[in-house]
């Protein structure tokens, strides 16, 4: 840990004489909803779970309802899935008698998975099975439907986060770049074969291409704590200064300036809800001059004593002063590593 009021050595900027970039933070990304919601819906509706073994049949219906948050972020090949999603699943049961093959009872029920997330792609989320007959069938034809149904769920949902890890609706896009990267190549030894054939033609130089544009990131936190009690401590100069070891300063009115991590970081406030919303404009010492990205930081209590950030960083440029384009991990890292983990770890307010 860096000595309080020298800064961690990650977030200051410098100006150096290799031009190294220290944080160029950018990222290329892709909106899923969309997409996650048609998969989800054609991966889980209309399953046949039971078709009469034990004079049980029970199938799912149509997916009723798909929320939340899905993107993929990608940046020279490498895909970085993020998603949170709760979905609805109706199904019916049907059971029959034995003997005579007559119903006996038909139920209608609900599959409830509230948190399909990319943090915990490695396990199964949780399944909520409901039955609106509590009667004796009706608690045969559920917990049938556990036994049978609940794998079959499961292994659907799977097939999502496996598609999400290969970059979702950006795979084809990834693949076509792949496809012209590797012509381009091939255009390049062609041509370099020309210009060896050439006696009088000079050697190509290679001109760096210049970069324009910006890139945008995003990312959603959790933390066991009351909104404004997580405000405050964004806007405290005094507690950014115990967490982050560096010096702040930090202004609490609309239109006011901030300076963070030793003056790495400054920017001014344009917008606070008090325990809700912050927005600012952020800028790094090593951007070109001028440029100002945007930071929304929103904060939902959705029940008392636990928060869910959601931050989105727009406007960030593509490369520093330097011309350096190093991948936006730094972005990511000090918004979690240096910031988020830290209050958890300082505060207590860790999930």
């Amino acid at each position: 840990m860096a000595k309080y009021g020298e800064g961690d050595k990650r977030w200051i900027v410098e100006d150096r004489a290799d031009g190294a970039n220290v944080h160029n933070w950018h990222w290329a990304e892709t909106d899923c909803l969309d997409w996650s919601r048609t998969l989800l819906t054609n991966l889980l509706s209309n399953l046949t779970v039971l078709d009469g073994e034990s004079d049980l049949f029970i199938s799912t219906q149509t997916v009723s309802s798909v929320s939340g948050e899905a993107y993929v972020n990608v940046r020279k090949g490498k895909v970085i899935p993020g998603y949170e999603i709760s979905l609805s699943l109706p199904w019916e049961g049907e059971a029959r008698d034995p003997a005579t093959g007559a119903t006996l009872l038909k139920v209608e029920g609900a599959v409830e998975i509230p948190y399909i997330a990319d943090e915990n792609h490695d396990e199964d989320p949780e399944v909520k099975v409901t039955v609106k007959d509590d009667g004796p069938i009706g608690r045969t034809l559920k917990d049938a439907f556990l036994k049978k149904g609940k794998p079959l769920i499961l292994e659907k949902v799977r097939v999502f986060v496996e598609a999400m890890a290969k970059g979702g609706p950006a795979k084809g896009e990834l693949e076509a770049k792949k496809k012209k990267n590797a012509n381009s190549t091939n255009s390049i030894n062609s041509a370099e074969e020309e210009t060896k054939k050439s006696a009088a033609a000079p050697p190509a130089r290679k001109e760096r291409k210049e970069r324009e544009g910006f890139k945008a990131i995003s990312m959603t936190e959790r933390f066991s704590c009351r909104a404004r009690d997580l405000y405050e401590i964004l806007m405290d100069e005094n507690r950014w200064k115990g967490f982050t070891q560096s010096n702040a300063r930090i202004s609490k009115e609309v239109g006011g300036e901030f300076s963070l991590f030793d003056g790495a970081v400054t920017g001014m406030n344009q917008e606070l809800q008090e325990g809700k919303l912050i927005v600012q404009k952020w800028r790094f010492s090593n951007w070109a001059d001028g440029i100002h990205s945007t930071v929304r930081i929103a904060l939902d209590e959705p029940e008392s004593g636990f928060t869910v950030v959601k931050l989105t960083q727009t406007g960030v440029p593509e490369e520093d002063r330097y011309g350096n384009s190093t991948v936006v991990e730094n972005t990511e890292r000090g918004w979690r590593d240096l910031i988020f983990n830290k209050i958890r770890a300082v505060f207590g307010f860790g999930i």
